[in-house]
């Protein structure tokens, strides 16, 4: 099978000599650590709390969309948190003055400038909400049919819960947040130079100044919440072992274990900790092309598996409509996430809003969405422009 075409970046090895230039003079040598463990007098400078406190308020409330019982009001509390309010189980995560709709689609790059999209983004996944709620839940006991929500049983017994198009209105919105939460911070917002170099950052780095009462330098501590967005629940996040939520680290492990793409989770920690260690070392041309590594690699990813479900959707419409409308549905979510890709070296994501808004519409947009007999073709050809995209192919998507 045709192999990924990984940018010729990902080769960078875990020693880096930078050159001046003239291309002969080394000036600088930096080696990254065996795993992502840094420290300053004896302390760890590493530091993410706030990214494994969204994870952890983004697992409890995709769980939520599938509890009958909630209402409107409450899920809405659950995405737009306020400190004190008890929207979670976890009582750390009540007290916590973070929110998960707060950084959908707020990324400096891509948002900053376009509040009009920003707000759009963050408005979509409120109508999901509001259908799951309106729509979904009042017919939780009645069977799904075409253009009447419901639930539908998976030839294995499985209930799943879909609106009058087959859409999983959960799965969507937890897809959907790997690209508007996690990726967009991650590859559009803390890997940004306007965000690592902000203000007094490079002075403040090379001086070894810390932030107050901190161990880290402000440029150590937003590399690091970039990694913990990837990162942030494992168990030791200095030695990652994926599969640690239900979000970018679960899916990073799907990748690497199809064997088309296998390694694709070491160039990303990789990239990660031989970017830390060039800042460490203010070797800021190195930091910078680990980003880009980390936003290729990253943006694969999600790539590969929007094809996947697409693809495993489309194989079971015939047999098992429940089972495809499940992974149809999840998708559709990565399909949104695509929007908040980046291409490496450029400021651009490989698909711009109004793209990703047009191929869903091209599936649900007419009739009765999933349940139509067009989804067949439809679902080849957006998976076709995918793959195209990133050059791979779609069979290679199928593992």
């Amino acid at each position: 099978m045709k192999k990924v075409v990984f940018s010729i970046l990902a080769i960078s090895a875990l020693v880096f000599t930078s050159c001046s230039s003239d291309g002969d003079t080394p000036i600088n040598n930096v080696t990254a650590p065996t795993t992502y463990k840094f420290e300053r007098n004896g302390n760890s400078s590493v530091s993410f709390s706030g990214q494994t406190t969204r994870i952890k308020m983004a697992t409890e409330l995709t769980s939520a969309l599938k509890d009958v019982t909630k209402t409107e009001v409450a899920l809405n509390e659950m995405f737009a948190h306020t400190a004190g309010n008890a929207d979670f189980s976890d009582a750390d995560l009540n007290t916590s003055s973070k929110s998960v709709r707060s950084k959908v689609a707020a990324s400096v790059d891509f948002f900053a400038a376009n509040t009009t999209d920003a707000n759009a983004i963050k408005a979509k996944f409120d109508s999901w909400i509001t259908e799951q709620v309106a729509v979904v839940y009042p017919n939780w006991a009645f069977n799904a049919v075409a253009g009447t929500a419901g639930k539908l049983e998976q030839n294995s017994g499985t209930a799943r819960y879909i609106n009058g198009k087959g859409v999983e209105l959960n799965q969507i919105f937890a897809k959907g947040l790997i690209g508007a939460l996690m990726a967009d911070q991650m590859l559009n917002n803390y890997l940004s130079l306007a965000v690592l170099d902000a203000g007094t950052n490079i002075t403040d780095n090379n001086a070894g100044t810390v932030a107050t009462g901190k161990d880290y330098t402000t440029m150590e501590h937003k590399w690091d919440e970039a990694y913990g967005y990837l990162y942030g629940t494992e168990v030791n996040p200095e030695v990652p072992v994926l599969g640690a939520d239900s979000f970018l680290n679960k899916y990073l492990g799907k990748v690497e274990a199809d064997s088309d793409f296998a390694g694709v989770a070491k160039s990303v920690y990789d990239a990660f900790k031989l970017g830390r260690a060039a800042i460490v070392a203010k070797d800021y041309t190195l930091r910078d092309k680990q980003a880009e590594i980390i936003r290729e690699k990253i943006s694969e990813v999600i790539a590969i598996r929007t094809v996947h479900y697409l693809q495993a959707g489309k194989t079971l419409l015939a047999t098992d409509k429940a089972a495809a409308f499940h992974d149809l549905s999840e998708g559709l979510g990565f399909l949104y996430s695509l929007q908040f890709t980046r291409k490496s070296n450029s400021a651009s994501s490989y698909f711009t809003k109004v793209e990703i808004d047009g191929y869903l519409s091209d599936l649900l947009g007419t009739g009765n969405g999933l349940w139509e007999a067009s989804t067949v073709a439809t679902l080849d050809a957006v998976s076709s422009k995918i793959a195209a995209k990133f050059n791979f192919v779609v069979a290679e998507t199928v593992n």
